[in-house]
């Protein structure tokens, strides 16, 4: 692949203030990597489009607002192009009803309205790239492995093992499928455990397109090719991701993720691949103590290739 023409990203940091969910550093995370594209990675400031719920922002990082946010970033590439998704905030598991999957579980983002984006969403965006643009996922959320529909598994669950436990300085950054429902039903008053009822019921075509498919409608995303979607994600499908807390680090919050990916750009100069990325990532938690492994869903060649196609001579 050429480097791209065009550099486009959109990151977004939900803190959930004065709520029971309240994190402390995914809104920091963004800001480190808006700094970091522009400094090492060719992005232009005005290339990058920044949603987070900071008091006073103008446009809240919403399910509606995220998915209109990447629409236009989608809408703008063109083939040799490289998109970038930053994602700081709650994940969560949802259970899902298909046909010989009677207990199968998808992953999701939680917006700040809990108007989920799930695996289905990603992978619709990732259908609509042209051939030879990239678009790179970063999720530093818990349940965030697979966070692509169907995309290949390049490092994963079985990859390496930890019976260690996550340290006691930081809040896992999910919300319980439970907690979701309770929270949605409080709103919509019917009496129902399908979730994707209440998420009908508030946001109507705005909701995940997992829940405005119809039963015997085809999933556009069955039968799949090599494709140019990127996912690192913060741990294993299966595990919690960690949001620091800011009194026990000496005063700075971050996502132990965000900041093992910046502390792997600090230490090694020049390109790294994204397999590298996510292997000294994990080397990188490991060491700090955290039970969390980042993993990469992608195609074989995109494992070898350089993060965000990083241009030659732009050591870190």
């Amino acid at each position: 692949m050429e480097n791209g023409n065009k550099r486009l990203a959109v990151l977004v940091g939900c803190n959930y203030p004065n709520t029971p969910h309240e994190l402390n550093g995914c809104i920091n995370d963004v800001l480190a990597m808006r700094d970091v594209l522009v400094k090492h990675f060719g992005f232009d400031h005005n290339h990058i489009e920044l949603l987070t719920d900071a008091p006073g922002s103008l446009v809240m990082p919403t399910g509606a607002n995220i998915k209109k946010a990447l629409d236009q970033m989608l809408k703008k590439v063109e083939p040799g192009d490289v998109l970038f998704f930053q994602y700081s905030g709650h994940g969560t598991k949802i259970p899902t009803a298909k046909p010989g999957h009677p207990f199968r579980q998808d992953e999701a983002i939680v917006p700040c309205d809990f108007n989920l984006i799930t695996d289905v969403d990603f992978r619709q965006l990732v259908n609509r790239l042209p051939k030879g643009a990239s678009f790179t996922i970063l999720s530093d959320s818990c349940h965030s492995g697979g966070l692509i529909d169907k995309e290949k598994e390049q490092i994963g669950p079985f990859s390496v093992t930890n019976d260690g436990t996550l340290q006691q300085s930081c809040s896992p950054k999910t919300i319980p499928f439970e907690s979701i429902l309770q929270h949605l039903t409080s709103q919509t008053s019917i009496n129902t455990s399908d979730i994707g009822t209440h998420l009908l019921e508030l946001f109507g075509a705005d909701a995940s397109h997992k829940f405005n498919l119809h039963p015997h409608e085809p999933d556009s995303s069955e039968s799949l090719k090599t494709d140019e979607g990127i996912l690192l994600s913060g741990c294993q499908a299966n595990e919690t991701s960690a949001d620091m807390n800011p009194m026990m680090t000496g005063g700075k919050a971050y996502g132990a993720f965000s900041n093992a990916v910046q502390m792997v750009w600090k230490d090694h100069l020049g390109s790294l691949s994204n397999k590298e990325v996510v292997l000294l990532a994990r080397k990188s938690l490991e060491a700090g103590g955290f039970a969390q492994h980042p993993c990469l869903y992608c195609s074989d060649e995109n494992a070898d290739a350089p993060f965000l196609w990083q241009p030659q001579g732009s050591g870190l």
